[in-house]
């Protein structure tokens, strides 16, 4: 998949093609109806696919300080979408000026102008330009104009509700992390760098692996997960756990996770952790001791768990 970052850095010889256009965090399977669209449009005709996507998240410059946890890094989804089978993905970089033109000009300046539309394919929501002024309708309007078709898609929904990334962010929060799996489609993940900690972990035979998750990262609620730890080629099981140690007198909220079956030094790794179910609340303890022993059940409820299905 061909990455550039921009707009007017389309690279000269991008032949155009199918469009799809939104912010897409987490690439969920709401998302991947509209995407896969544009990539099954575009393969029928002999085309490429191209994603349109935006950093940072538009909340945070229009309404700074509200920016929402994120579900996916760029990295991530970039990668996400590539496994879709998307040809070509542009980040605009959203800012203040870039919010303020006109859809019109959206339009003419960007998805035909740059982008060499010939389909443009998004969800039956979709607005763009200044104000949020257009809509599906507007862009077909617009498309008869300037010789591109637009198909809108209709949105997907989950328990009579439509699958959204709000309301994914909103089961992460609450650590319901499986039906946050079922939505996107596979288990959430947070990624970051180890990074020291305490170092208690090891003194009490539980070293963990302290994770400086990514900026604005959607983090589940205090708990104790099970799920799997990944770096580079490898991947181990995992007990992972989110809160600020009460039974230490912790006042830092951690990321951190026991891998199991592993010994060894991740310091400065880069690494993902994924969730796929949660085990309890984060509790305080009497004792060490009493730690240690809830400490050995997390880690066999975590192999249960995570064994193959």
């Amino acid at each position: 998949m061909r990455r550039w970052r921009g707009v007017e850095n389309t690279p000269q010889d991008w032949p155009g093609g199918v469009v799809t256009i939104g912010f897409f965090d987490g690439v969920h399977l709401g998302h991947r109806r509209i995407v896969g669209r544009a990539v099954e449009l575009a393969r029928q005709r002999g085309q490429r696919s191209t994603v349109l996507t935006f950093d940072p998240h538009p909340a945070e410059v229009l309404r700074p300080g509200t920016h929402p946890a994120q579900l996916t890094t760029l990295r991530y989804k970039a990668e996400l979408l590539a496994a879709i089978g998307v040809d070509a993905l542009c980040v605009a970089p959203f800012t203040l000026e870039f919010s303020r033109i006109p859809a019109e000009e959206f339009v003419r300046q960007v998805l035909v102008g740059r982008l060499r539309a010939t389909t443009v394919v998004v969800g039956e929501n979709f607005t763009y330009g200044h104000r949020a002024a257009g809509n599906v309708e507007s862009l077909a309007r617009d498309g008869r104009a300037e010789g591109f078709e637009v198909e809108g898609i209709g949105l997907v929904r989950a328990d009579e509700k439509v699958l959204s990334s709000t309301e994914i962010r909103r089961r992460v929060a609450a650590g319901d992390v499986e039906g946050a799996a079922a939505a996107l489609g596979r288990p959430h993940r947070v990624e970051g760098v180890v990074v020291h900690g305490d170092a208690r972990g090891r003194t009490i035979g539980y070293p963990t692996a302290n994770l400086q998750c990514a900026p604005w990262s959607a983090i589940p609620d205090d708990g104790v997960y099970a799920g799997f730890a990944s770096w580079s080629d490898q991947r181990r099981a995992a007990a992972i756990s989110i809160g600020t140690n009460p039974t230490f007198e912790g006042r830092d909220r951690r990321v951190e996770a026991f891998l199991l079956d592993f010994d060894g030094d991740l310091y400065g790794e880069y690494m993902t952790y994924e969730f796929t179910r949660r085990l309890r609340p984060t509790l305080r303890f009497d004792s060490v001791d009493e730690l240690v022993e809830q400490m050995g059940r997390d880690v066999d409820a975590t192999r249960s768990a995570t064994l193959p299905v």
